[in-house]
């Protein structure tokens, strides 16, 4: 459908997101990779695709085509010089001009669909509106069951969106919006008094999935959006640092203030019971940091800047004389996003980030790539470890003692 295409090239931050949150696990496949629940969600796959380095290479020029809005076009060129290059043969489409083209235009159209509705979920809970409405796409030769549904408005909590919210199969482009007036779901092409059909709940023996919705379509991408940050923050330690950090700065500001929200739930938490050494992801490297560490010769292993519970009562302990308060430990995710300027130390064993908020007045020290032996696992993370009240003067003093810059300019 033409209004689709044209979305298709204006990526906006949630479907960003939700397409990110995939890159943290190239699943390989073996035969169809229907969607059959919503793990698809938290992974990218090819049908037919097992080879790591294969997956990667389908995974980056999908990146390219939701992210940088390249087109259809591009993205065929991209997948034939994959193909060859990778040597893959035996897929699903392969060896006729008909097949090839169905084939990218599914691998193209499902991604960018879903990534998009997922994203469109995120905006829909954030928004908090009052009633969804179901919009068909206009196609030319419709899937019956799908106009039926066209211009149903019902509540976000209605039974129906956890089976029906689209796409609901192979090729479908439908739409939801929202709308908080009776006024507003008309504007939005609905019909306030328009009912679900008799049997919309009725499964499909042959599928096992409401009639009209396709096998393993049956949920919402994105159905948790409400909790995506979450799910995108855990993903930092296991990605590069370079796609980590370009994966942070696309999250959304609504995934910011959920985040924003569980980790002051943490610090209150943590203030009042004893330290467990319990890790909380808050943010991570920006792309800028990484380019200024690199510089110096320093290559993190991943984005992830995490604190301890065990660090933020080292932080919050009477004993300290500057000690930092329980609010600006709480707005640590909010700092960091506004740092002033950082130096580098690599006196240290590990190296040393020193941040600085000057207006805030405030020192944050992040242990670069710390790691740690935790319950048989092994944790790297870029660590938050102390912080506390400081002047102006202190950031001139550290340039004084020839620490370089990484990013930000001295005062």
């Amino acid at each position: 459908m033409p209004e689709l295409a044209a979305t298709f090239r204006k990526p906006f931050a949630e479907q960003v997101a939700a397409w990110r949150l995939r890159l943290g696990e190239l699943r390989p496949t073996y035969g169809s990779a229907d969607p059959a629940y919503a793990g698809h969600d938290r992974a990218f796959m090819v049908a037919g695709a097992v080879k790591a380095d294969l997956l990667a290479d389908l995974a980056a020029a999908v990146d390219r085509a939701v992210v940088d809005g390249t087109g259809f076009e591009a993205f065929k060129q991209d997948f034939r010089s994959i193909v060859e290059r990778r040597g893959w043969h035996g897929w699903a489409g392969e060896g006729s001009v008909r097949g090839e083209e169905w084939r990218m235009r599914t691998i193209y159209r499902t991604n960018m669909q879903t990534s998009y509705m997922a994203g469109r979920h995120a905006q829909l809970v954030d928004g908090e509106y009052r009633w969804w409405v179901y919009r068909h796409s206009g196609a030319a030769h419709p899937r019956l069951n799908h106009l039926s549904w066209d211009g149903v408005a019902l509540p976000p909590d209605h039974p129906f969106w956890g089976t029906h919210y689209p796409p609901n199969g192979w090729g479908c482009g439908c739409l939801v919006e929202g709308a908080r007036t009776e006024a507003g779901i008309r504007r939005a092409g609905g019909d306030p008094g328009k009912k679900l059909p008799e049997g919309w709940q009725s499964a499909d023996p042959r599928t096992g999935t409401p009639v009209g919705v396709g096998k393993g379509w049956a949920h919402a991408p994105g159905d948790d959006q409400a909790q995506v940050v979450l799910a995108m923050r855990d993903k930092l330690p296991v990605l590069p640092a370079p796609i980590g950090a370009a994966f942070a700065a696309s999250w959304p500001e609504a995934a910011r203030r959920r985040l924003a929200r569980a980790f002051a739930d943490f610090v209150q938490r943590a203030a009042l019971a004893p330290p467990t050494k319990q890790y909380f992801e808050i943010a991570a490297l920006k792309p800028s940091w990484l380019e200024g560490l690199a510089a110096q010769g320093v290559l993190p292993k991943n984005a992830s800047i995490s604190i301890r519970d065990t660090d933020i009562h080292h932080m919050l302990r009477t004993a300290k004389t500057n000690q930092m308060t329980l609010e600006d430990i709480s707005a640590l995710p909010e700092l960091l996003e506004h740092a002033d300027v950082g130096y580098l130390d690599l006196q240290d064993r590990l190296p040393t980030l020193m941040v600085y908020l000057i207006e805030r007045q405030l020192k944050l020290i992040l242990k670069i790539d710390f790691t740690e032996r935790r319950r048989g696992a092994t944790i790297v993370t870029n660590l938050v470890r102390s912080g506390h009240p400081a002047r102006s003067t202190a950031v001139t003093a550290d340039l004084g003692r020839g620490f370089p810059v990484i990013f930000g300019k001295a005062p």
